[in-house]
C-alpha cells in the first residue's frame, strides 16, 4: 500500500500483465518505476484468463486485413509472435517457473461449418506471415471427429499467475516498486504526471494507465471498444487424454480449450471457455456454464466433475487489435494500454514492448497498428452497432425496474429495484442483512445489472463492474456505487 508520496520516472496504474511487463521492461532500461493497483497483484482480468498465447487471433486475419489492410495484418501477426517469444525469454532469463510450453494451436470447424472459412483464413494468415500454418485433416483429438483444421505451430501456454508473480519479483530486483491496495483516485499528465492515492501521490515524468479499461477517460476510448463477458469451466481429466495444444472452433461465439497440469500432479485440468455475451446484458451465467459442460462432456467423455467455474471480461475493439500508445485527448506524457480483444496476454506483452519503445524514444513498426486515436473507417458498421446497443441501455434508466420488495431477494443474491424515481441495487448477505446502493454507474450513468455467477454488479454500457457491496472492481468507473439510506 502506498503510504507516502514518492517521485519516479514512470508511474504505472494496473498490476496485470500489461502494467507489470511495461514496468519491468522500463526498469531494464534504467528508469525508476512505481506500479499501483487497487487490488492484489494480478487480481483483474489477467487473473481470469484461460491463458492461450496465440498468433491465431480471435478476430481472424481475414477480417483484420479487410478492415485495416494486409500490412497491418502482417504487423499484427509478427507482434503477437514476438510477444510469445518475449514471455518465453523473460521466463528463462528470470528463472520464472510458470510451466511455459510451446504447443500447436488448432482451429477446427463447428459441425456443419463452411470449409471455405478455413481456406480463406489459411490464405489470409499466410499473407500475414504466420509461420508454418497449414491445413490438416483433423485436430489431434481422438474422442471426437473435428474434421479439417488449421494448425498454428509455436503457440504457447503457461500459468499466468505464476508468471506474473515471478515478473513482479524480477521488477523489484531491478528497483521497481509495487503498491497493491492502492487505487489511483486521480490521474493527470502535464509538466509533471501525477497519480493520487488517498492523501499521497506518485509524481512522475510519464504515466501509463494499464487498468484493462482506462479509468482516466470518459469517452476517448470507450466508444471504440465494447465489454463482453466470457465463461470458463475446469474439470480434472486423466493426464494425456487431451494432447497438449490450444483448440478453437468456428462457432459464434466460439469455444476455446486447453489443458493444464494439476499442481498436485494428479492428472490434468481440462479448461473450456466460451458462451460470450455483452456485459450486463444477460443473467444466466449458470446456464452458460452448464452449456459449456454439456459441450465438453460430449467431446471429452473422460472428464470428471467440474471443479472450477468462472468468468472474465473481454474488451473488444472495433478491429480486434488493442489500443496501445498515447492516450487520446490527453497530455503527451499519458499512455494507455487497453482493448485486449480476447488476446489479452499477448496484447499485454505487446503493450510492454511498445510502450517502452515510445517512452524511451525508440521507433517501433507497431506504433500505427495499435495507435489509440485511430478510427478504422472500414469498421464503421461495427462502431454503429455497438454504440446503438449502448444507447439502448440508457433506456433502462427511464423504464421501470423490479418492484420495491427486497424481501423477495434470496440470501447472497442481488436485484435492481424501483424506489420512487430511483433505481436501487440491493444485495442480501448470507445472514439476511440488506445492502443498498444506487444502481446508476458513476462512469456515464447506465443502470447496472446483477451478475449471479460472479456476484457483481455489471454495467451494460462500458463494462464497469462492482462487487456485491458496490466497490469498483473493473473500470472505466473509478469509484463505487453510492450507498443509499432508506
Amino acid at each position: 500500500m502506498l503510504e507516502d508520496s514518492i517521485r519516479v520516472d514512470v508511474g504505472v496504474a494496473g498490476a496485470g500483465i500489461a502494467g507489470l511487463t511495461t514496468a519491468y521492461l522500463l526498469a531494464r532500461e534504467g528508469l525508476s518505476v512505481a506500479v499501483i493497483d487497487a487490488g492484489p497483484l494480478a487480481s483483474g482480468m489477467t487473473g481470469a484468463t484461460t491463458a492461450h498465447l496465440a498468433t491465431a487471433l480471435d478476430r481472424r486475419y481475414e477480417e483484420i486485413a479487410s478492415v485495416r489492410g494486409k500490412d497491418t495484418a502482417r504487423l499484427a501477426a509478427s507482434s503477437h509472435a514476438a510477444a510469445i517469444d518475449r514471455i518465453e525469454t523473460i521466463a528463462a532469463e528470470e528463472e520464472i517457473r510458470c510451466d511455459f510450453q510451446r504447443v500447436d494451436g488448432f482451429l477446427f470447424l463447428t459441425p456443419g461449418g463452411d470449409p471455405g472459412e478455413l481456406d480463406r483464413e489459411l490464405e489470409a494468415a499466410r499473407e500475414a506471415g504466420v509461420a508454418g500454418i497449414e491445413r490438416v485433416p483433423r485436430a489431434p483429438l481422438e474422442t471426437f471427429e473435428t474434421g479439417p483444421a488449421l494448425r498454428f505451430p509455436r503457440q504457447g501456454q503457461f500459468h499466468p499467475l505464476w508468471y506474473l508473480g515471478g515478473l513482479a519479483r524480477a521488477l523489484e530486483r531491478r528497483g521497481g516498486r509495487i503498491f497493491t491496495k492502492s487505487r489511483a483516485e486521480a490521474i493527470e499528465g502535464g509538466a509533471e504526471g501525477r497519480m493520487r492515492v488517498g492523501k499521497h501521490e506518485i509524481v512522475c515524468r510519464t504515466v501509463v494507465v494499464a487498468t484493462n479499461a482506462p479509468v482516466n477517460d470518459l469517452v476517448a476510448i470507450h466508444t471504440k471498444q465494447a465489454p463482453y463477458m466470457t465463461y470458463a469451466i475446469g474439470a480434472r481429466i486423466p493426464e494425456g487424454v487431451v494432447p497438449r495444444a490450444l483448440y478453437w472452433d468456428t462457432e459464434d461465439p466460439f469455444h476455446y480449450v486447453r489443458t493444464q497440469a494439476m499442481p498436485d500432479g494428479d492428472g490434468d485440468c481440462l479448461i473450456v471457455g466460451g458462451e460470450d455475451h455483452k456485459s450486463g446484458q444477460a443473467d444466466d451465467a449458470g446456464e452458460r456454464h452448464g452449456r459449456l459442460e454439456a459441450w465438453a462432456r460430449e467431446r471429452f467423455p473422460g472428464m470428471n466433475e467440474v471443479a472450477f467455474t468462472w468468468g472474465g471480461q473481454v474488451m473488444e475493439t472495433l478491429d480486434g487489435l488493442a489500443f496501445i500508445g498515447k492516450n487520446p485527448m490527453d497530455a503527451d506524457n499519458v499512455f494507455v494500454a487497453t482493448g485486449d480483444s480476447g488476446n489479452g496476454l499477448t496484447h499485454g506483452t505487446i503493450a510492454g514492448i511498445l510502450l517502452t519503445d515510445l517512452i524511451v524514444g525508440r521507433e517501433s513498426p507497431w506504433r500505427e497498428v495499435y495507435e489509440p486515436s485511430r478510427k478504422p473507417v472500414m469498421a464503421a458498421g461495427r462502431f454503429a452497432k455497438e454504440n446503438l446497443n449502448v444507447a439502448a441501455q440508457y433506456l433502462d434508466r427511464l423504464g421501470a425496474a423490479g418492484p420495491d420488495n427486497a424481501e423477495l431477494i434470496a440470501p447472497e443474491s442481488g436485484a435492481v429495484l424501483q424506489r420512487g424515481a430511483r433505481k436501487v441495487a440491493v444485495y442480501r448477505g448470507a445472514r439476511g442483512a440488506l445492502h443498498e446502493m444506487s444502481a446508476i454507474c458513476p462512469h456515464l450513468g447506465c443502470v447496472v445489472q446483477w451478475n449471479p455467477a460472479e456476484k457483481t454488479w455489471d454495467c451494460p454500457c462500458h463494462g464497469s463492474r462492482f462487487d456485491k457491496l458496490g466497490a469498483v472492481v473493473n473500470g472505466p468507473a473509478n469509484e463505487g456505487l453510492k450507498k443509499v439510506e432508506r
